[in-house]
C-alpha cells in the first residue's frame, strides 16, 4: 500500500495498514476477563502502549474488531496493545433498531441510552486502567479511542480531572460539545463524518487547548469506522483505511 501523502500538517503516514477486509472478517485477537469486564484484546505481549478502545453501541462487530488489529499492528515503529471492554456486558443495542423510524424504536433506543449513559462510562475507566495496567506491566502510558457513542466517553473522560489518558481519539463521535473541548487534557484527534453538525465541530477544534487534528470527511456517514461501515464500497474501504492511518500517525507524532 502506498503511504498518505502529507495532509493538514501531518508527515506522510508510518504505517503500513494491510488490505481491509470487506467481510468475514477473522479477528486477530482474543476475549479475555480484565477488569470485571469481558475485553477483546489484541496486539504483542511486550507492547509498551496500550489503546482502550470504545466501541459504538452495536458493540463487537467485525469493522470495530478489525480497526481494534489495525491499531496494534500497524505501526512498525510504535506498538500498541489494543482492549475493547463490553461495558453493555452482552446487551448492545440491536442495529435493527437503526434509523430509528418508528416509536417503538425510539422507545428502545431511549431505554439503552439511559441504561448506558456515556458519563457512566467515561466514570468507570481510572479504574479499569489501573486494572489493565497491574495485568499488563509493561504498557507505560495509554491512549483512548472512542466511536460515536464512545467518541463522547472520550470528551468526558479527558476532560475530567481523573483521566488516566496520556492521548485521546475521537471517531464520528456523538453529541459533540464545544465546552468539553476546553477543559480536555491531552493531545487528541478528532475525525468527523459529514453527518455530524460542521458548525459544532469547527467550534469544538477552536476551544481545543491541546495539540490537535480535526478533520471532516465529508461523504462518509457516522459510524464508517466502526459498525455501521459497509466496507464492501471502495470509497467507504478507503476511508475506513485512511481513517486509521490518520489516527495512527497522530499518535506517533503526539503520544507523550
Amino acid at each position: 500500500m502506498t503511504t498518505m501523502p502529507a495532509t493538514h500538517g501531518h508527515s506522510e503516514a508510518c504505517c503500513n495498514i494491510p488490505p481491509v477486509v470487506s467481510s468475514g472478517y477473522s479477528a486477530k485477537g482474543s476475549y479475555e476477563e480484565l477488569g470485571g469486564f469481558k475485553t477483546y484484546v489484541t496486539g504483542p505481549g511486550d507492547a509498551t502502549k496500550g489503546i482502550i478502545y470504545i466501541y459504538d453501541i452495536f458493540g463487537y462487530f467485525d469493522q470495530t474488531l478489525q480497526g481494534a488489529d489495525i491499531l496494534a499492528t500497524s505501526d512498525h515503529h510504535n506498538q500498541h496493545k489494543v482492549f475493547i471492554p463490553d461495558w453493555f456486558k452482552g446487551e448492545p443495542c440491536p442495529i435493527e433498531w437503526y434509523p430509528p423510524n418508528t416509536p417503538e424504536k425510539q422507545k428502545n433506543l431511549g431505554n439503552f441510552f439511559a441504561k448506558n449513559s456515556p458519563p457512566s462510562v467515561a466514570s468507570k475507566l481510572p479504574d479499569y486502567v489501573k486494572a489493565l495496567s497491574a495485568e499488563n506491566p509493561s504498557i507505560k502510558s495509554w491512549a483512548v479511542l472512542g466511536t460515536c457513542w464512545g467518541g463522547k466517553v472520550v470528551s468526558l473522560v479527558t476532560s475530567d480531572d481523573s483521566n488516566p489518558f496520556s492521548i485521546g481519539a475521537e471517531a464520528h463521535p456523538a453529541m459533540v460539545d464545544p465546552k468539553e473541548a476546553e477543559t480536555i487534557k491531552v493531545p487528541l484527534i478528532m475525525l468527523a463524518s459529514g453527518e455530524e453538525p460542521e458548525d459544532k465541530v469547527k467550534e469544538f477544534e477552536a476551544a481545543l487547548k491541546v495539540p490537535k487534528h480535526v478533520e471532516i470527511f465529508k461523504d462518509q456517514i457516522h459510524g464508517w469506522m466502526a459498525a455501521r461501515a459497509d466496507l464492501s464500497d471502495k470509497r467507504v474501504n478507503d476511508e475506513y483505511t485512511r481513517g486509521y492511518k490518520t489516527v495512527l500517525e497522530f499518535f506517533a507524532k503526539n503520544w507523550p
